[in-house]
């Protein structure tokens, strides 16, 4: 059988894909190269938010002393419930953690939870708002550095002090103890982190019965009881603003010495950071681990017992003024068997207290005193040495810097509530009318 056998041409189709390869891809390429040499074109440049603010060239807003409109409380609610509340953004603040030594710790806890307990009263709710408005200030350009700085701000003034409780008196009211103790522990979760969200970044706040000059200048942001909270407008109350770093060395303030121990010169654990000194008798955990003694003063000469603080954990004692010093480690020992805590503490007969809180003078003329902890291992002793001399210095108390009297107080003060007078500093006439806009009802 024959074949016939024809020749096959090129399909058209395949000249398309030579040309392509071999005229076009080259063209291309050499097109490519060129426009990476061409210089780039310039982006416009990306418009700013629609009402977001620019840091202005000048300084933050000054800080100057309270003054107060002219009004009753009737008339203040009433013009205050006409100003209207911001409705721009009102984020929470960042969270601010204290960064600083123990006793700059001490110190700005107790000036904190004073600012909270004498601004707010004892209100839980209240004193965080006000924590948080101190922070807000730290933080801001416009206030001091310091936590105690910021609430003592003005003090030196007998008006127009920052916040009033530092020049109006109201510091020779006493709270009770575990009003102070709960304000303390407000103020350390605030400086450990603890943000107050609802007062975002406000720095200026007033009960709703009195109008300060500044509340029309300023955003009015939240309320929190019959406390009214304000930030600056513009760039000074928008979070950027609050970015100055906190300076550590919170200053000793003797007006509140009566209430904080760091502020008589130390922190209040001075036997906890002391040296350790060997005492008879064995370690603190042999010690805790003996029976436990009932806490009186049987079969103790010269000892009496003058209070015992809730929890068994603290005593106070008095020694005969004939009694040795020396012996007083193995008395406190004999306390605080069987007890993983322990503190004692000693005057000479009598001259103890009789009530708890100590006061600053109780806190000065202590005798003796001793504490351990059988978690930590810690075991101390330490005499007053102004009043029995110790060879070794490392026995004696911290001497403590002199706290000055407090004023006495108006009669009729009431605990927790703030009193108008204490707003009235300066007077001045009263602001115009607010004009609100009709209400159009279909």
């Amino acid at each position: 059988m024959t074949e016939n056998l024809h020749r096959q041409e090129p399909h058209p189709a395949m000249w398309l894909l030579w040309f392509m390869l071999f005229v076009g891809l080259p063209v291309a390429v050499a097109n490519w190269e060129a426009r990476e040499r061409l210089p780039a074109a310039p982006r416009p440049a990306a418009a700013a938010p629609a009402g977001q603010a620019i840091r202005p060239p000048s300084p933050p807003p000054p800080v100057e002393p309270v003054e107060i409109y002219d009004l009753d409380a009737g008339q203040a609610r009433a013009l205050n419930a006409a100003v209207p509340f911001s409705r721009a953004p009102n984020p929470a603040a960042r969270p601010f953690v204290f960064q600083g030594s123990q006793d700059d710790l001490a110190r700005a806890t107790d000036c904190l939870a004073a600012a909270q307990l004498y601004e707010a009263g004892n209100d839980a709710v209240g004193e965080r708002a006000v924590a948080q408005v101190v922070l807000n200030r730290v933080r801001h350009p416009a206030f001091p550095k310091t936590v105690c700085g910021v609430v003592f701000q003005g003090q030196e003034r007998a008006t127009g002090c920052q916040f009033t409780f530092t020049c109006d008196g109201a510091l020779a009211r006493t709270y009770s103890p575990a009003a102070w103790e709960r304000a303390r522990e407000i103020a350390k979760r605030a400086l450990a982190g603890q943000v107050f969200k609802p007062v975002g970044y406000a720095t200026h706040y007033h009960t709703d019965w009195v109008v300060p000059y500044w509340s029309g200048s300023l955003d009015k942001v939240t309320a929190v009881g019959t406390h009214l909270f304000f930030r600056w407008k513009g760039w000074w109350g928008t979070p950027p603003a609050f970015r100055k770093p906190g300076e550590t060395g919170e200053p000793l303030i003797a007006r509140i010495a009566r209430l904080s121990t760091a502020h008589r010169g130390g922190t209040g654990e001075e036997l906890a950071s002391a040296p350790p000194l060997q005492l008879a008798g064995g370690t603190v955990a042999e010690l805790a681990a003996q029976p436990q003694q009932a806490i009186d003063d049987k079969g103790m000469p010269g000892i009496r017992v003058v209070l015992v603080a809730p929890g068994g954990r603290s005593i106070l004692v008095e020694m005969a003024r004939d009694s040795a010093p020396d012996s007083w480690p193995a008395m406190a020992r004999t306390f605080c068997a069987g007890r993983p805590e322990c503190r004692i503490m000693g005057w000479r007969a009598g001259t103890g207290p009789s009530a708890l809180p100590l006061t600053g003078d109780q806190m000065e003329s202590m005798t003796f005193a001793y504490i351990h902890n059988a978690a930590t291992g810690l075991q101390r002793a330490r005499w007053n040495c102004a009043q029995s001399p110790r060879a070794n210095a490392a026995e004696c108390m911290v001497q403590r810097v002199p706290v000055a009297p407090a004023r006495a107080e108006a009669a009729g003060g009431l605990e927790g509530v703030r009193r108008k007078e204490r707003f009235e500093t300066v007077k001045i006439a009263p602001p115009p009318p607010v004009k609100v806009a009709p209400t159009v009802h279909p």
